[in-house]
């Protein structure tokens, strides 16, 4: 007998002595992650070239959603359910007290946070998080409170949306219009409930600041249909923006295996999910035979194969130059692939058409869930990890 033959028919007898199955030693999937580390690290780019990225403050946990304050202070949001003061560059180890009760399985959790509009005027701090209604069941809240000497008093939920299983914190993001009303998202990703009118799940929903309907939204009047719905056959929007130049509404959605996509968001306009997709449903078979259809509006960007899509940021500074007007979105992972996490820059023309894209800081792995142009000019971005970290990007002189 051969040595090779030998050695083959011994392999599995081994594996037997040692009671390990051949399933048990296929490879994880996945690239391992360092960890973080202190920093700064400076990595180069295509066009801004010489950037340095530093920690403003680790020991986050989860952080989901960053907000900065009129101080310069910045409230953060963790998914366990805490929100939390980062003043001066450090991390106040006490939470902000009088967050509701969210239920963190899942996706679930405590999710995006946005200030009112006349934030220094009256206080006024809005959360959605994953509300626990009984029976293992969540539902996607938006909730107000105002926020006095460390604390947020008169919290009340201002939308309670329909309660579901597994991942029901999936009601994604919350911001202001020019119009000064509330946009948020919520996740439509089961069945078709994205396409049914008296669901607000896999919607955008339109109300004052109140939680109230605007009579002017788009189904307000029309039978059969809820009234907050602003847009519909949306899956899990994780990115909701206003455009700091066009004053346009701008989400981005996690498509399956494939798909995520950024769209302008028009009123009473139908996105599509899960009618139509570019992506493919996670056994690989397609969504639809063809990726647009008529009646149903076309992405403005897709990403083949998926990245995961978290956070969004049009940059209009004077910090980076040559990134200006460019759109900055987190990624969580790459192609399926876990430990591929990074921050991916999109670059258009005067039209709005797309002409290239640049994926950054993948030597750090990290996965990006918020990414926001603070006041200083300067980009930050939240590490979705265990021990999660605000981040820095400022140019190399």
């Amino acid at each position: 007998m051969g040595i090779r033959r030998a050695v083959g028919l011994a392999a599995p007898i081994l594996f037997c002595l040692l009671g390990v199955s051949y399933a048990q030693v296929e490879p994880t999937l996945g690239v391992p992650v360092p960890p973080l580390g202190a920093g700064p690290w400076v990595f180069d780019t295509a066009e801004q070239h010489k950037v340095r990225v530093s920690v403003v403050t680790a020991g986050l946990s989860h952080p989901w959603s960053l907000a900065f304050l009129p101080n310069g202070d910045m409230l953060v949001t963790e998914r366990p359910g805490r929100l939390r003061l980062i003043r001066g560059g450090a991390l106040d180890p006490e939470p902000i007290s009088g967050v509701p009760e969210v239920r963190p399985d899942g996706n679930g959790g405590l999710m995006d946070v946005a200030l009112h509009p006349r934030f220094s005027e009256n206080g006024l701090v809005y959360l959605t998080y994953t509300k626990p209604v009984g029976n293992g069941m969540g539902a996607p809240t938006l909730a107000r409170g105002r926020l006095e000497a460390g604390a947020l008093a008169d919290v009340h939920d201002l939308l309670v949306t329909e309660a579901y299983e597994g991942n029901s914190g999936l009601n994604g993001r919350v911001v202001f219009g020019r119009d000064g009303k509330v946009y948020m998202s919520t996740g439509g990703r089961v069945a078709q409930v994205a396409q049914d009118p008296m669901s607000l799940r896999g919607k955008i929903l339109r109300l004052n600041d109140d939680g109230s309907v605007p009579a002017d939204n788009p189904f307000a009047d029309r039978p059969g249909y809820r009234p907050e719905i602003y847009t519909l056959g949306h899956r899990n929007t994780l990115g909701l923006i206003l455009h700091p130049e066009s004053g346009e509404i701008w989400n981005h959605e996690n498509g399956p295996n494939g798909g995520d996509e950024i769209n302008v968001i028009l009123p009473g306009r139908n996105y599509g999910w899960p009618l139509v997709s570019f992506g493919r449903l996670y056994p690989g078979s397609r969504v639809s035979e063809h990726p647009t259809r008529e009646g149903l509006e076309s992405p403005l960007v897709v990403w083949l194969p998926a990245i995961a899509v978290a956070g969004m940021a049009i940059y209009t500074g004077d910090q980076f130059p040559a990134w200006r007007r460019n759109v900055f979105v987190g990624s969580l992972r790459e192609g399926g692939i876990p430990g591929t996490g990074h921050l991916q820059r999109v670059v258009f023309n005067a039209d709005t058409e797309e002409l290239r894209r640049e994926s950054l800081l993948t030597e750090l792995r990290q996965r990006i869930r918020d990414v926001r142009q603070g006041p200083d000019g300067f980009l930050y971005l939240l590490t979705d990890e265990d021990d999660g970290a605000l981040l820095r990007l400022q140019p190399v002189p």
